[in-house]
């Protein structure tokens, strides 16, 4: 039987390698309007605006009512965050917030990077530029894309910017200076929702290309996880010989013959390229790569269906979106986390950064419209899509971080990114990289980019 199966999966690869080929085509580049009504006819303000993030005390007062009047079910003797999110721990979150988080202080924090907007397709796109406080003579910064994912936001950045804008401050080689640019994407955050249907991650792609030669660069550095994974790949499948270099923490790669490889891995690990680290990470493979996805993707189906009707009741309750929300920020940074009473949640963050990310959610009320991403992009048809099937043709680097929803090891990334120049087994770390790890993922960057720029 095992030879059969060997001898099947060499023909299904001769197979796949003949048909699929090393074709560089590109997406169609396009245009949308996804503002209220017909396009106007006039030409649209390309003005870039200053921007400040404020809250008034009514919105905080109404918000402090809500958390009073919050009603929660006792936890089951032991479920830790086996159940979800366990309310007795909730309950010390909201009597933080309530009472001991300075939402005022936190403000002054996101403001102390430059904010603006600007309109592209009929939408207020919202970003933050920040450029290096000094440059060593004769140098100039590389503009660097940084794209967020659900449901993190621009914020997720901010503990990795200053590693890349001044790296010799925080004990840091210079070689690679960055000048930092993190939208957020339509209908998450302080960037306008969309008003029609469609706006899907090559829209979000076009969008934020058109942002960056508004800003005057034609030639910039990408990267991402999770959706800013995809929306950076898709930059690159749109406009290749303006993006230097690619680099995700995530990869989309499921139309890939390897996968079909999997479980005959661990008996043929050398024949289908796997190495010991991939054998580790992907084991036992019946919990690693099926239970623990169909575990964590209960969200998704709900937000790729019916986004909106659990998005009214998470826009109302202020309580509801911090357990929805930091649930994630517990599992997807470590699985091991759901046997900890407190999702283990502080292990790796502060309240004060997690609660800034919610706050932001809460006070724009975009939890709904940035669901609404998962319908756009997965709710028809998704494995169709011609960006999957496409291979993208520009320097690509991967961070591997062991805690990652799902390894994804060199091989499997190979097929989609040909020209994958590094490829790096990271040391500890899981879904929010930026925000759990950013000196390894700085470093990882200029990794990347050195190899890029010696090439």
């Amino acid at each position: 039987m095992w030879l059969e199966i060997l001898l099947a999966s060499a023909l299904g690869l001769v197979i796949y390698w003949f048909f699929s080929g090393d074709k560089e085509e590109t997406l169609p580049l396009g245009d949308g309007w996804w503002g209220p009504g017909a396009r106007p006819t006039a030409p649209e303000d390309e003005s870039i605006r200053p921007f400040k993030v404020e809250t008034s005390d009514e919105e905080l007062n109404d918000l402090y009512r809500r958390i009073e009047k919050v009603r929660l079910t006792p936890p089951l003797e032991n479920s830790r965050f086996h159940y979800g999110f366990n309310s007795s721990y909730l309950r010390k979150v909201l009597s933080y917030w309530r009472d001991g988080f300075d939402w005022r202080k936190q403000v002054a924090v996101l403001n102390r990077y430059p904010h603006f907007k600007t309109k592209i397709e009929g939408l207020d796109i919202h970003f933050i530029h920040v450029k290096p406080p000094h440059l060593p003579a004769g140098r100039t910064a590389k503009p660097l894309l940084m794209v967020h994912g659900w449901p993190g936001c621009f914020y997720e950045f901010y503990n990795i910017i200053p590693l890349l804008t001044d790296p010799k401050s925080h004990g840091l080689s210079d070689e690679h200076v960055f000048e930092v640019i993190c939208p957020s994407i339509p209908g998450y955050g302080y960037s306008e929702a969309s008003s029609k249907k469609g706006l899907n991650s090559v829209a979000t792609a076009r969008i934020f290309y058109k942002l960056m030669l508004r800003l005057g660069f034609q030639e910039f550095y990408a990267q991402g996880g999770d959706w800013g994974s995809l929306i950076c790949t898709n930059i690159a499948q749109l406009v290749p010989s303006h993006v230097k270099g690619l680099h995700v923490n995530m990869a989309f790669v499921v139309r890939n013959f390897h996968t079909l490889t999997l479980f005959l891995g661990p008996r043929f690990r050398k024949l289908f390229g796997y190495t010991e680290r991939d054998m580790e990470l992907m084991s036992p493979l019946k919990e690693k790569m099926f239970y623990s996805l169909i575990r964590e993707s209960g969200y998704m189906h709900i937000q790729c269906t019916k986004p909106d009707t659990v998005g009214c009741a998470l826009n109302d309750s202020p309580v509801g979106l911090a357990a929805y929300i930091l649930e994630k920020f517990s599992t997807w940074t470590n699985s091991d986390f759901r046997d900890l009473e407190d999702g283990g949640l502080e292990r790796k963050f502060s309240l004060d950064n997690l609660l800034t990310i919610i706050m932001i959610y809460w006070t724009t009320g975009t939890i709904t419209t940035s669901q609404r991403f998962y319908k756009e992009n997965m709710g028809h048809s998704f494995l169709s899509d011609r960006h999957q099937r496409m291979k993208v043709h520009v320097p690509t680097g991967f961070a591997a971080f062991p805690c990652e929803l799902m390894h994804v090891p060199e091989k499997w990334v190979k097929v989609k990114y040909p020209k994958l120049v590094s490829y790096s087994y990271m040391a500890r770390g899981g879904h929010f990289a930026a925000f759990e790890e950013p000196e390894l993922l700085a470093q990882d960057i200029c990794k990347f980019v050195g190899r890029v720029e010696r090439q």
